[in-house]
């Protein structure tokens, strides 16, 4: 059930993008959303490294939620908030932080990674 969201919400999203260029014919807009929504996707799937510390992941999941509305917010008012948009970059780097920091606890996520 999860899993069918997440494509809608993907789906809708490439949708919505598609029908504000149609609408305005803002080519910069649709370059700057497109790329925007691609990197909140990869930011997604590279999000599961941090799955071995739930907290962590919880707060990811959040800040992907967040940076979506970022988006959404971008879509309707004009205005790019690029903190909000990149905020799940902070969980990430701070997952790395942390495993450099206790030692070899996440040596199988690195070796995936690499």
């Amino acid at each position: 059930m999860m899993k069918a969201l997440l494509i809608l919400a993907v789906l809708l999203t490439f949708g919505l993008i598609f029908l504000l260029y149609r609408r305005n014919r803002d080519s910069k807009k649709l370059l700057i959303s497109l790329l925007t929504f691609i990197a909140l996707i990869s930011l997604g799937i590279m999000g599961n490294i941090t799955r071995p510390i739930i907290p962590l992941f919880l707060a990811h999941i959040v800040l992907i939620v967040f940076a979506w509305l970022g988006l959404l917010y971008y879509f309707f008012r004009d205005k790019y908030v690029w903190w909000l948009i990149f905020s799940p970059v902070i969980t990430i780097v701070l997952f790395i932080a942390l495993s450099l920091l206790e030692g070899s606890r996440y040596e199988d996520v690195w070796s995936s990674l690499f």
